[in-house]
């Protein structure tokens, strides 16, 4: 109950609950909020310490920038959702600020809008060597129509086409990636498709923020290629899988233009079956039938790993181990 009665305390003020409105719609730095708001940027960064520790907000830091969302994992945070879902957008002042946000979306889709201009050529080149995206993207879909996913991390998320793809499909889903550029364009891809169910993360494969056991399915959607040590991405992204869980590679079988590696930054000219199978083996997933995507001159191949129904995550296992020593002991 105090939990609550701090939450409903937080938000009981004008400034606080606007800015819970808006953080509803997007995830938001204070720049964005200031913007907004219209308030000074001290004010505005006393409201969103009290509203994060009532629970209400999460923040979590990229470099130099913060970013601010509803809550998630705690109680208050479903109450920051309910009372975000009751602001009416007819109310004048939310009106405004809905618009203002707007205009805030629209100067990050002139950013990403940039950056498609910069790349678009070499990314229009690159897919005329492969399978059609759009029945690439028809699979990777079918996959995961055929049984519900609750969590969904993508690894090396980019311009998060993949959240945009599946979002519709699941409760929640998360994209990392350690380019900035990347997650400017992903958030504003997320905000103008509405899926207030899906945020990004600025993060290395290598190195995943998440504890064991976290998320029902992980992608790699053509990132595996880029990826330094590609025995350490799996071995990260097998970590924060929950038992039964499934892990879905998207990348090329191999292949010889090795062009790619100076005009795209390739590490690895594709990979083969044993291989993938190989590394699903070394960290417990069982490997299903690839799917095949001939098109062009390269394959692309969509590999499934799943975690057993009755794995445990190795820190679970030891905390059980550790309790029942101690339950003998007593």
């Amino acid at each position: 109950m105090d939990e609550l009665l701090q939450g409903l305390r937080a938000v009981a003020e004008p400034t606080r609950l606007r800015i819970l409105a808006l953080c509803a719609q997007a995830e938001l730095t204070v720049s964005d909020l200031v913007e907004i708001l219209g308030q000074s940027q001290p004010r505005v960064s006393r409201h969103l310490k009290l509203l994060v520790e009532a629970r209400l907000l999460q923040r979590h830091q990229e470099g130099s920038w913060a970013y601010y969302r509803l809550a998630e994992g705690h109680r208050n945070g479903a109450l920051a959702r309910l009372i975000a879902d009751l602001l009416p957008e007819s109310d004048p002042q939310h009106a405004r600020d809905l618009l203002r946000l707007q205009s805030v979306q629209e100067s990050w889709a002139t950013k990403a809008a940039a950056y498609f201009r910069r790349n678009a050529t070499n990314w229009s080149r690159l897919r005329a060597l492969h399978a059609d995206p759009a029945e690439v993207d028809a699979v990777l879909k079918s996959v995961f129509e055929k049984e519900p996913v609750g969590e969904l991390l993508d690894i090396a998320t980019g311009t998060g086409h993949v959240l945009k793809l599946l979002g519709p499909h699941v409760k929640n889903a998360i994209g990392v990636d350690l380019s900035r550029d990347m997650l400017t364009v992903a958030r504003a891809e997320l905000f103008r498709s509405g899926l207030r169910n899906c945020q990004v993360r600025q993060a290395d494969m290598l190195q995943l923020p998440f504890e064991d056991g976290r998320f029902d399915a992980v992608t790699l959607h053509m990132a595996l290629h880029y990826a330094g040590q590609p025995a350490g991405a799996v071995a990260e992204a097998a970590r924060v899988l929950r038992p039964g869980g499934r892990l879905v590679i998207v990348d090329f079988t191999p292949h010889n233009r090795h062009e790619l590696r100076e005009e795209h930054a390739h590490r690895w000219l594709g990979f083969g079956d044993m291989t993938i199978e190989g590394l699903f083996a070394e960290n417990g997933l069982v490997v299903e039938s690839p799917i095949r995507l001939r098109g062009g001159e390269i394959t692309v191949s969509v590999w499934l790993g799943r975690r057993p129904a009755n794995d445990v995550p190795a820190k679970q296992a030891n905390d059980s181990t550790t309790n029942g020593q101690e339950a003998v002991s007593s």
